[in-house]
């Protein structure tokens, strides 16, 4: 139990500032950045949207926890499910501190094949995504100021009351919307970080196919922030994991965590979940073995 409370504080301590940032931001997306924005460049068909949503997402200095509240923001604003799948794929997979310390400690080679690959793997995910089809649980917004739809309100306000909407839709709404996921979430990888004896499987079982399996699992299993993941899988690759599987996991350990996947199968069912899972898990092990080859 003692594990468990200092894994639960570092989690909250780790996560906390990244999910006050994810939910400001939603709050700033939320007032300020115009419905007809969001129609005109994340919700319409084609490659741009999502191109568009994934090189935000890579720009962004949140996690996945982080980046969240703030997809559902542009979802709830209008943006496709594709450009929403794409942004959750590439801003918690990098950062340009992440791409620093993997450069530091893993070389330019391997940085410049992770960068890219994460631009590729939003491209394809949002791509499959723009093809999925799901019941919305979300309803119309409407301002709640004149009472009518978002889409149409051209009511006027005044700074402090726009200030006081960022924040109620911030750290109200969005933290009743998935909030009790989010939590849940943080709760589930303490557990796992306290209880699961993960270690030993790594340096027993690393060799050829296996590396492969086990970094797949362990990523999917266990919260890993991107930049938190480079000098674990430097020292899995030291101890002897090849350098393919270390790739995966340094792709799927940061895109899924807990959080992300209680508060999309929440927002978008369980079939868009799946497609998700599998997309990212099969995306990663195919950009693993290819880098294995060009290493």
């Amino acid at each position: 139990m003692a594990q468990f409370i200092i894994a639960l504080k570092h989690y909250i301590v780790e996560i906390f500032p990244a999910l006050v940032l994810g939910f400001f931001l939603s709050g700033l997306i939320h007032e300020l950045v115009p419905d007809s924005w969001v129609e005109k460049h994340l919700g319409k068909k084609g490659i741009k949207p999502i191109f568009y949503a994934t090189i935000v997402g890579t720009v962004l200095p949140i996690c996945c926890w982080g980046s969240l509240p703030v997809a559902i923001s542009f979802y709830k604003k209008g943006s496709r499910l594709g450009s929403v799948l794409a942004f959750l794929v590439a801003t918690p997979a990098t950062s340009v501190t992440a791409l620093l310390v993997t450069f530091k400690l893993l070389g330019l080679k391997f940085t410049i094949f992770l960068f890219f690959s994460v631009i590729l793997m939003g491209l394809i995910m949002g791509t499959i995504g723009n093809f999925l089809t799901f019941e919305p649980r979300v309803g119309v917004e409407h301002c709640s100021h004149c009472a009518q739809e978002v889409q149409s309100c051209v009511c006027e306000r005044k700074m402090g009351h726009r200030i006081k909407s960022i924040f109620k839709f911030a750290f109200v709404d969005m933290v009743r919307e998935i909030g009790p996921e989010m939590l849940l979430g943080i709760i589930l990888a303490a557990f796992v970080a306290s209880f699961v004896p993960l270690g030993r499987l790594i340096n027993t079982y690393l060799a050829a196919g296996w590396g492969y399996l086990f970094a797949l699992i362990f990523g999917l299993i266990t919260h890993i922030c991107s930049t938190a993941t480079v000098p674990l899988v430097d020292a899995f690759i030291v101890k002897g994991m090849s350098v393919g599987a270390g790739m995966v996991l340094l792709l799927v350990g940061p895109i899924t965590s807990y959080g992300t996947i209680l508060v999309m199968r929440k927002e978008f069912g369980a079939k868009i979940l799946f497609s998700y899972l599998v997309t990212v898990s099969t995306l990663s092990l195919i950009l693993g073995y290819s880098f294995s080859l060009i290493h």
